[in-house]
Parts: C-alpha cells; structure tokens; sequence
C-alpha cells in the first residue's frame, strides 16, 4: 500500500532525508513504524527482524545487521509523526471505484466507523496524554495508559482510510 517511492517522496517533503548513509534510513524507520502498529504486542526487534528477513534470505543485505533496540528509538524519534501522518493522508482514497460492489450507494462513498486500542508504557508522559482506563478496582486503575483511535474503514474494500489517535480518548 505504500510504495518505496512514495514513503521516499513523503520523508523527503517532510524534510526528514538523511544528510548520510545511516544503518536505519528513514524508509526502514517508516516500515519499522508501520510494523509495530500492525504487530502492536511484539517486541521492536521481532519486529525489524521479520520486516528484514526475506531480504536476507534473498541474499541482499550482505552484512547489515539488526540494530540494537536503542537505535530504534532514536531513529524514531528523529523521524517523527509527521512523514507517518503525511503518508496516510496522501493514500487515504478511495480504494474501490463506482463499479466496486459495496464501495458507493447512489454516488456516496460508504464509510464504516471502527476502533481499537492498545497499551503504552506505562510512563508519566503517557499517563498524562492517553489517561488509564478503569477496571474493577476503580476508574483510571488499569496497569498501563491505553490509546483508544477510532477511523474510518471503507466498506467495500476495508482498508483505513482516516485514522487519528485521540489523547484521552474514552470509549
């Protein structure tokens, strides 16, 4: 769904292009993000390890190795939200056209609503933006913050094509 070029052309808009050859470039990070989202329970290295792994099993990686975990944050944080929120609202379309069966109704793209949520760490900074939801000790006494996204899925084809992660959001 996102092509290299576009995630290429998306990081450089961004202003997020590497000025050198680094270990994790940002189309990686990209994909890494992406893969994280999809595998929101698996470690970051489970992750980056099975993103990479038919490239080695092609033979085109020669030495590249995964990098360490703490590479991984970094490379996330120089990347930002930006180039990932750009990206979905450049795809964000419709994926089926009028002849698509369930796509349209008299002329109107029918949408579905939603949701899903996932634990975060459990830090302040976390606790502060996403809230905890309750359980049976009480209001806001789950272990960990919790992010709550509800969006939009087209429902003749079903891939997002709006979603937008709500601080506090409660359901």
């Amino acid at each position: 769904m996102y092509p290299p070029g576009l995630v290429d052309r998306v990081v450089a808009a961004c202003g997020r292009a590497e000025l050198r050859k680094r270990l994790l470039p940002a189309r990686l990070v990209v994909y890494v993000v992406l893969g994280l989202a999809l595998f929101s329970p698996a470690p970051y290295l489970d992750v980056m390890r099975h993103l990479v792994e038919g490239l080695w099993g092609l033979g085109l990686l020669g030495a590249w190795r995964v990098p360490a975990k703490s590479s991984l944050f970094r490379a996330r944080q120089r990347l930002g939200p930006e180039p990932l929120r750009v990206l979905l609202t450049t795809a964000a379309k419709p994926m089926g056209g009028e002849a698509t069966p369930g796509s349209f109704w008299r002329g109107l793209w029918l949408l579905a609503v939603d949701g899903t949520g996932w634990d975060v760490a459990d830090s302040p900074a976390d606790e502060a933006a996403f809230a905890r939801p309750g359980n049976s000790r009480g209001p806001g006494k789950s272990s960990f913050p919790q992010v709550r996204m509800a969006y939009l899925v087209e429902v003749g084809t079903a891939p997002p094509s709006a979603t937008r992660p709500r601080p506090g959001l409660r359901t």
